[in-house]
């Protein structure tokens, strides 16, 4: 009892005179790290558990952002595959202009397995009017020409194909000669100019229009080399294609407004079409 008016009559005197302030603060600086030390636990759990979190939380991010990002990788190549091939279809475009015959566009399926053979095979065939010989270029220069026909598709012997011979013009001075295939891509030769023939490296190859399948001008291959040995009656003669033939992805097929040549270029029958296999004998030259 006499505990407890004692300690009634000590809170009504620091209430009026607050003459155990000063006590007051120093118990509680006292006790100020016994508070902090039994509060750390739970202090350190929390902190724990928002590190945890924000950790989780961090790596989910992490982890969307990482498959954004190849989604959006998978989305840009896919863009920049359609933009070279919109650059590709606007080259034909502009070279279907330029060369003012009827065209249509194909697109390569396949490409012969046969290192001997310089041939492709096409998505167009009897049904879109193809016909065997008939002139195939790119938005640059001549490809070849159609050598078998099916109901959906071609097969077109490359002007590097050994069997193929295209007859030519020298650009510069109209000196006309025969391009032949080497069995090398981007590769032709001219083993019938003398020696003495007026033909130098640089010069631009052209169709002379002779043969009657290709109209004359359009672009063939550039010369890159000229040998001359004396007492040798020929000249030895390389050119290169002016098409990227390991590269094409479409071509154009022509059907001549000539008048002239359609007469030589009109369809064969379809049991004359030779198998895919085989070079053409007399269209391979023209």
């Amino acid at each position: 009892m006499a505990a407890a008016l004692l300690s009634i009559a000590i809170m009504v005197l620091d209430h009026r005179y607050n003459h155990l302030e000063s006590l007051r603060s120093g118990l509680s600086v006292l006790l100020f790290p016994v508070q902090y030390l039994a509060s750390l636990p739970l202090l350190l759990s929390e902190s724990a558990s928002d590190a945890i979190n924000s950790r989780s939380e961090l790596e989910a991010e992490r982890d969307r952002l990482h498959a954004e990002n190849l989604r959006l990788r998978a989305r840009q190549q896919k863009f920049e595959a359609l933009e070279a091939e919109n650059m590709r279809l606007r080259g034909l475009l502009d070279s279907s202009f330029k060369v003012g015959d009827r065209v249509l566009i194909a697109e390569l399926v396949a490409v012969e397995q046969d290192p001997f053979r310089q041939q492709v095979l096409i998505n167009k065939g009897k049904t879109s009017g193809l016909f065997v010989g008939q002139p195939v270029v790119d938005a640059n220069a001549v490809v070849g020409q159609v050598t078998h026909i099916n109901p959906f598709s071609a097969s077109v012997l490359l002007i590097t194909d050994a069997a193929h011979a295209l007859p030519v013009q020298v650009h510069r001075n109209g000196l006309r000669t025969i391009a032949l295939g080497t069995g090398l891509i981007n590769r032709l030769e001219l083993p019938h100019l003398p020696n003495n023939a007026d033909i130098k490296v640089g010069d631009l190859l052209t169709t002379s229009g002779m043969g009657g399948s290709f109209p004359p001008g359009y672009p063939v291959a550039e010369v890159i080399d000229v040998r001359r040995e004396p007492g040798q009656p020929f000249a030895s003669v390389i050119a290169q294609t002016t098409a990227h033939l390991d590269r094409i992805r479409e071509v154009l097929l022509v059907w001549t407004l000539d008048p002239d040549i359609v007469a030589d270029s009109m369809p064969m029958e379809e049991d004359e079409a030779l198998p895919a296999s085989t070079a053409p004998s007399g269209e391979a030259g023209e």
